[in-house]
């Protein structure tokens, strides 16, 4: 009789659980792994075209995985780099077009005064399908379009472990 008694206890505390999982999330998140080997190939692509960067990588809730910089980067790269991946991240686009959204419209302008934003071009999100995973950002070429092409450029290298995802 015990034994019935504590089955049936342990069964409805199962079906309570399975009952209350439809408050559980399940979320993609960017991995070390991934995010070094984005981190990677984006100084591999400035550094082809002669640009000293830094480059940081955050996963899907802004924390910074990889933080990479370059040898004779400025020092404000890397914090540059940082904002920009935060940036691309929390509005799910990449900051150039952030950017020009924030020069276009006069409602979009205090973006600017967001903290840890910056609404420069270089920071691209990390997507598997339509969610993002997590964003990459890049400082220190001689424009920010210039630094988004590298983040292009890594991500395009990286197609197959995020198809995968």
């Amino acid at each position: 009789m015990k034994h019935i008694i504590l089955s049936a206890i342990a069964l409805g505390g199962v079906i309570s659980f399975s009952s209350a999982a439809a408050g559980i999330l399940n979320e993609k998140n960017l991995s070390l792994e991934l995010a070094d080997k984005l981190a990677q190939r984006a100084i591999q692509s400035c550094s082809a075209d002669h640009y000293n960067v830094a480059v940081t990588v955050v996963d899907r809730a802004g924390t910074p995985l990889v933080i990479k910089r370059m040898d004779n980067a400025g020092p404000h790269t890397v914090e540059a780099s940082r904002m920009k991946a935060f940036t691309a991240l929390t509005t799910k686009n990449a900051t150039d077009a952030v950017m020009k959204s924030a020069q276009a419209n006069a409602g979009a302008a205090n973006l600017r005064d967001i903290p840890g934003f910056l609404l420069l071009a270089g920071g691209v999100p990390v997507k598997v399908g339509e969610q993002t995973i997590g964003a990459i950002g890049i400082g220190g070429a001689p424009g920010g379009h210039l630094d988004q092409n590298c983040a292009l450029e890594a991500l395009k290298g990286s197609q197959a472990e995020l198809s995968a995802g």
